[in-house]
């Protein structure tokens, strides 16, 4: 069993400001509320964010992601039509939020992704899921799959649009923001592509993206809106302001304009009252770690990506940072092997981890090799 061992590090960093004094702590009104900022990978803050709730059309959101792996994976392509079936036009015509698609016209993934992503189509998000996976019972088992390959262990979907469904499908704030980030990160082009648009026409139709953030919030570029009479009203958004992108979820607001005011004070909130300052970057020497039977008796162990650490804007908040690798480690080690990881600690308590690897290859000594390592050791005992 390989045992986690302390080591002292190389370099360490505490962050602390010129001026004194903390920042405003947030005092929203959203029932459900989570605020993660994605370049150091810390919650800025959690209201309820592992209450399941309904999700509303915030589903649409992994409805999107399924088609995105299906194009990258080619098993689909922008401009392969799908047929509206008079079934399912009987069953979502004009039901809540529609794209206006017609019974039997044939409609590109590219349009329907814009129907699903800016109009908040119910109607194009089944048609979308028969295109895809050839029926919707087969899609919302892509779906359920990819939310386990996510680990959103708190999530379950029945329906590729997020119907009311007497709770069938449900999530988490954390779970939607998990999801959220793998779209960003994953998927940047089509991110891009889809999410932000600000209006689309169809069937002689324009509709208005409904995403408060978009064209207010400096830097916001999309993700999904969502209401039901169980859900209330719920927004997954985005922003990014140079390296710096936060992902929020709210839920449960009683009103849209609850929901606008709700979202950009949350949102401006992250931006205005945490900054983020690099710790390391990607490949630099965090620290050195002991190796057996190696031809030299250390390895340095370096950031597996470029990692920053997050704190209140204007604070004096010293950050605890300690290594520790998966002792013992034997040679011979592969360059970019896992080996430790870094903990940053923040006076809150709160908790960053990051992954450190080999930072060079280790062959395993010959006889004569070790047999000096060993006296080596002795010697330091």
């Amino acid at each position: 069993m390989r045992a986690l061992v302390a080591l002292s590090l190389l370099a360490s960093a505490a962050l602390t400001s010129a001026t004194p004094g903390l920042a405003k702590p947030y005092s929203g009104s959203a029932p459900v509320a989570y605020l993660l900022d994605t370049f150091s990978d810390r919650a800025l803050y959690e209201r309820d964010a592992d209450k399941r709730i309904p999700t509303a059309s915030m589903a649409k959101m992994m409805t999107a992601y399924v088609t995105f792996n299906a194009l990258k994976d080619k098993k689909v392509s922008r401009d392969q039509k799908v047929k509206v079936s008079p079934a399912t036009w009987r069953k979502w015509n004009n039901k809540g939020s529609t794209m206006f698609l017609r019974a039997n016209e044939s409609v590109s993934i590219d349009n329907l992704l814009f129907g699903v992503l800016t109009l908040s189509g119910n109607d194009a998000s089944v048609v979308l899921a028969e295109g895809v996976a050839e029926s919707e019972e087969g899609f919302v088992a892509e779906m359920n799959a990819a939310a386990k390959k996510l680990g959103m262990a708190n999530t379950h979907f029945a329906n590729p649009n997020g119907w009311p469904d007497g709770g069938k499908t449900f999530s988490t704030a954390r779970d939607l923001a998990t999801l959220a980030q793998a779209i960003v990160i994953e998927h940047p082009s089509a991110f891009e592509r889809y999410f932000s648009r600000k209006s689309f026409r169809w069937s002689n139709v324009t509709q208005a993206n409904r995403n408060p953030l978009l064209g207010v919030i400096d830097g916001a570029d999309g993700l999904k809106t969502g209401h039901s009479e169980a859900a209330g009203y719920c927004l997954a958004g985005t922003a990014k302001r140079g390296d710096r992108r936060l992902i929020m979820i709210i839920a449960g607001l009683p009103t849209m304009q609850s929901r606008v005011a709700e979202a950009r004070k949350f949102m401006n909130w992250g931006f205005s009252e945490w900054e983020t300052e690099s710790l390391f970057r990607k490949g630099q020497t965090v620290t050195q770690a002991p190796v057996q039977m190696g031809a030299v008796d250390s390895v340095p162990l370096v950031a597996s990506w470029d990692f920053s650490a997050t704190k209140r804007a204007q604070s004096k908040e010293k950050l605890q940072l300690k290594a520790r690798y998966y002792g013992p480690i034997r040679a011979p080690i592969r360059k970019g092997e896992a080996l430790g990881e870094l903990i940053v600690r923040s006076a809150d308590g709160k908790k960053q981890v990051l992954p450190l690897v080999a930072g060079k290859s280790v062959q395993q000594a010959g006889f004569l090799g070790r047999a000096l390592n060993g006296a080596r050791a002795l010697v330091r005992m």
